[in-house]
């Protein structure tokens, strides 16, 4: 979950709600011979759904039991990111490519937590599920690498749109992008031209303490928060 403080209210934006918007950001990317690329329709797919391991996770917000308040994909528990990872992987397995820039995503996000003893299961099995995937899509490693920087790419800027960051976010050491007002620019241009509308789901709940019930999961102390989704937030274009 993103989560986003507004003050008395808090906006709530899901994972694979983020990442469906960074596919479609990625679609209109024109630079790096990105549309010719052989590899462009698993690329796109690894974008769009990079974060479906999030879905169960997303279905109710976290919340920190001794604080009440809700936790978002940064601070939420160990166990809890280490354990979507594995899942997301796997729901591609019918495409290996994007499954194995998937767990590469994931190895690339949580590379501070190398040197923890307790991470290391997790990077052994997603380095093992990548091994696995790219052997069915007889595509080497180094070619990987260098295409997850479209998955790098088209989450930095979704995040950055749905988070509202205001610092500069630099991509590969050749782009930047800046979010201003609602507005999110690139330079130099990717896009060819191109403006692409930014528009996201989400939901708005009180600021408020919340009661949470079992391994961190919970629901609100008042009925603070709306049965579904409520329209969208913003929209923007890029540049």
């Amino acid at each position: 979950m993103i989560i986003r403080n507004d003050g008395s209210t808090l906006l709530l934006i899901t994972q694979p709600d983020h990442a469906a918007l960074a596919g479609r950001i990625m679609a209109h990317w024109a630079a790096d011979d990105f549309a010719v690329s052989p590899r462009r329709a698993e690329i796109l797919l690894a974008v769009a759904e990079h974060d479906n391991g999030w879905h169960a996770v997303d279905a109710a917000p976290v919340v920190e039991p001794v604080t009440g308040r809700l936790l978002d994909f940064i601070h939420a528990p160990d166990a809890i990111r280490q354990a979507v990872w594995p899942r997301g992987v796997e729901r591609l397995a019918d495409t290996p490519y994007a499954a194995a820039l998937v767990a590469q995503h994931a190895l690339e996000i949580y590379v501070r937590y190398r040197a923890d003893p307790a991470w290391q299961p997790f990077f052994t099995a997603i380095e093992a599920a990548r091994a696995r995937h790219l052997h069915r899509a007889s595509i080497a490693l180094e070619e990987l690498r260098r295409d997850y920087f479209f998955v790098r790419a088209g989450d930095l800027l979704s995040l950055t749109f749905c988070n509202a960051w205001r610092d500069d976010q630099a991509l590969d050491g050749r782009f930047v992008a800046r979010l201003r007002a609602d507005e999110l620019v690139v330079t130099p241009d990717p896009f060819g031209g191109t403006s692409v509308l930014l528009e996201v789901p989400h939901r708005i709940v009180f600021n408020a303490i919340f009661i949470g019930i079992g391994s961190a999961r919970g629901v609100p102390a008042r009925k603070s928060v709306p049965s579904a989704w409520r329209g969208h937030w913003c929209r923007s274009v890029i540049p």
